[in-house]
C-alpha cells in the first residue's frame, strides 16, 4: 500500500470533518443501531484542531484521501496525544488504519509516549489499538471515575456514561 500522509488544506477540512463524523457514526451505528443523534459532532472536531499543537493529516492513497487522524504534539515533554483516526466509510480493514498509525510514528519520532482514548463499546478500536499499533490500557473513565480532562458531568442518561479507555503507548 503506498499511503501517504499530509497536512490537511484549509479547502479540503469541511469535507475531512463530514468524513470523519461519517467514520465515527459508523461505528456507533453498527453497535447501536441507527440514530439521529449525531456521534461527533463537528464543535469536537474543531476544539481538536485549536489545540495548541494540533496537526490535521490526511491519508492519502494516489490521489484520493482514504481517512487521516488528528495529533496533538507537546514538543517540551513529548507527551504526545492522538485525537482522532479514522478510515473512510467504504474502505475499512484494508490495513489502511494501521498504515495511517506507522505513518505517524514515522514522522514523529522523538515522541516518548502516545496517548488516546476511545468508547469502551468499541470493539474494534480497543482491538486496533492494542493488537495492532501496540497500545496498553491505563485507565478507565466511568461515572465514578471521570475522566479529568473533560467538563462537566457524565450525561447519566445517555447509554454509555461517558465510558472510555484510555491507552498509551511508550515509545522506545
Amino acid at each position: 500500500m503506498n499511503l501517504t500522509l499530509r497536512t490537511v488544506r484549509q479547502d479540503e477540512l469541511s469535507e475531512f470533518k463530514k468524513e470523519m463524523q461519517k467514520a465515527f457514526q459508523l461505528g456507533a451505528e453498527a453497535e447501536y443501531g441507527e440514530t439521529d443523534m449525531q456521534i461527533l459532532p463537528e464543535a469536537d472536531i474543531d476544539r481538536s484542531l485549536d489545540t495548541d499543537g494540533a496537526i490535521a493529516y490526511a491519508a492519502v492513497i494516489g490521489n484520493e484521501i482514504v481517512g487521516g487522524a488528528i495529533i496533538v504534539i507537546n514538543e517540551q515533554t513529548q507527551h504526545n496525544h492522538l485525537d482522532f483516526l479514522f478510515v473512510k466509510v467504504g474502505v475499512q480493514s484494508k490495513g489502511i488504519g494501521q498504515a495511517i498509525w506507522s505513518e505517524i510514528e514515522r514522522l514523529h519520532p522523538d515522541t516518548k509516549v502516545w496517548e488516546t482514548c476511545t468508547p469502551y463499546f468499541e470493539k474494534r478500536n480497543i482491538h486496533f489499538y492494542i493488537n495492532r499499533c501496540g497500545f496498553h490500557a491505563v485507565e478507565f473513565y466511568n461515572p465514578k471515575h471521570p475522566d479529568p480532562h473533560e467538563s462537566g458531568k457524565p450525561d447519566m442518561d445517555s447509554d454509555d456514561d461517558g465510558c472510555m479507555f484510555r491507552f498509551e503507548k511508550v515509545m522506545e
